[in-house]
């Protein structure tokens, strides 16, 4: 190996900016790979156990120390097939599908063979995960160009990392786990709030079998049954589909346009992937206050965006439909918090459940069934309180968005970046 000058961080603690610079070392001097697979899925029996045995799909893509182990094996299946037992205190490494995640280990495990797995043998577990963490773009560009995406325990064992003394690695450990901790508690108050408003809304709409919610404004109690009707009742206009025409390169000059990839699960805009139109539009082709726009086709066939105007102007694609509540009749608020509803998604999967493609078109929208209440105020009233709830979980979210940029931003400046050893030259 090539003699190269050690690294240092540009962020560091003050009782260790005199401490000189970190030693690189390649993984496979500071610690044991063991790899993984998967027992025969055809025998039941092996899979009745209580040894855990995780899968790329149980590691978080936000933090190391989360694992949702569902699943367990026995001594025989562990016997019979390539899974191996990964010892405690070790780093699950994902090697394919998925790959760069990870999280720590502080009890035996298995894994399937889409991870490699390391042991530290000295350094502190908790450093040598987030400092791998840190270099997860290093780890995706291993085995670019090939058919499965992915490195291997060669590939790995030659990346070369610098690391601090021991107690500089706690001191940067506990840093960078306190905030996953802070992290946590701001994503459990954002789970607290969205459950809370689910609970809501289930009080708020009248069940099925059922005319009036088990939940009503005092003002309102003796208001009589909510009105069984059709979404195309309630309507100023038939529904209308989009304009079918390529997306180009976001210009701020041209039209907006909102395709059902750019709604996010939780009707919002995705500002990161915006794209325009060249095609020649008329006011017509622009949503408008109030409007609705629901997904007719593909895996999102049902999801729904409110337009409002802090969005911008914007032209809505051909896989969408525009709705546009009569604001005599129907509150729009009110009919996009319904589209939210379990009874909603029910109804989108009895119809969208055919062969092919699964689809929604306008006409079926149009005969979308539910209840609403007798008067526009108490509409309203029920939409002002799950939009203010909307507002507060908004707010939450954002708050944990800054908190995950501020981590990300901090492990950059914490961790010098790492790189692929270097052979010596042949003489």
């Amino acid at each position: 190996m090539s003699e190269k000058k050690g690294l240092v961080p540009r962020l560091r603690f003050p009782e260790f900016r005199e401490a000189g610079e970190w030693e690189e070392k390649p993984l496979e001097g500071i610690g044991e790979f063991t790899g993984g697979g998967t027992p025969s899925r055809s025998n039941d029996s092996f899979w009745k156990g209580n040894i855990p045995w995780v899968s790329s799909s149980d590691i978080s893509e936000d933090s190391i120390h989360e694992i949702k182990i569902s699943r367990f094996i026995t001594p025989e299946a562990l016997k019979n097939s390539a899974t191996k037992l990964v010892p405690k205190n070790s780093i699950l490494l994902v090697s394919r599908v998925g790959v760069g995640k990870l999280a720590i280990t502080k009890s035996s495990v298995c894994t399937s063979q889409d991870f490699t797995n390391l042991t530290p043998w000295n350094d502190n577990l908790e450093f040598l995960g987030y400092l791998l963490a840190s270099n997860r773009s290093v780890l995706e560009s291993f085995g670019q160009g090939m058919a499965i995406k992915g490195f291997t325990k060669e590939d790995i064992s030659k990346l070369a990392v610098y690391l601090p003394n021991l107690k500089e690695q706690r001191k940067i450990a506990a840093c960078l786990s306190s905030l996953d901790a802070l992290i946590t508690a701001q994503a459990d108050k954002l789970d607290a709030l969205k459950t809370h408003k689910k609970g809501l809304m289930q009080q708020l709409f009248p069940r099925e079998g059922e005319t009036v919610p088990r939940l009503r404004f005092p003002e309102f109690r003796e208001a009589g049954e909510w009105e069984e009707t059709t979404l195309g009742q309630h309507l100023s206009r038939q529904p209308e589909y989009g304009i079918n025409a390529p997306a180009v390169a976001y210009h701020e000059k041209l039209p907006v346009y909102l395709r059902i990839t750019d709604i996010s699960d939780d009707g919002q805009i995705r500002q990161d992937q915006k794209v325009s139109v060249a095609k020649n539009v008329t006011d017509q082709n622009y949503l408008e206050e109030g409007d609705i726009v629901l997904a007719r086709t593909g895996a999102s066939v049902g999801k729904a965006y409110k337009y409002r105007k802090k969005d911008g102007r914007l032209v809505f694609a051909g896989f969408l439909i525009r709705i546009r509540p009569d604001e005599n009749k129907l509150d729009s608020e009110l009919l996009y918090q319904f589209l939210s509803t379990e009874k909603y998604w029910r109804w989108v999967a009895f119809i969208s459940a055919r062969s092919g493609q699964p689809g929604i078109n306008g006409k079926e929208y149009a005969s979308l069934p539910f209840q609403i209440p007798p008067t526009l105020d108490e509409q309203q009233k029920i939409a002002a309180c799950l939009s203010s709830l909307d507002t507060l979980i908004t707010a939450q979210a954002d708050k944990l968005d800054a908190l995950k940029l501020h981590k990300k931003g901090l492990m950059q400046q914490l961790f010098p970046v790492a790189s692929a050893t270097e052979e010596e030259p042949t003489p």
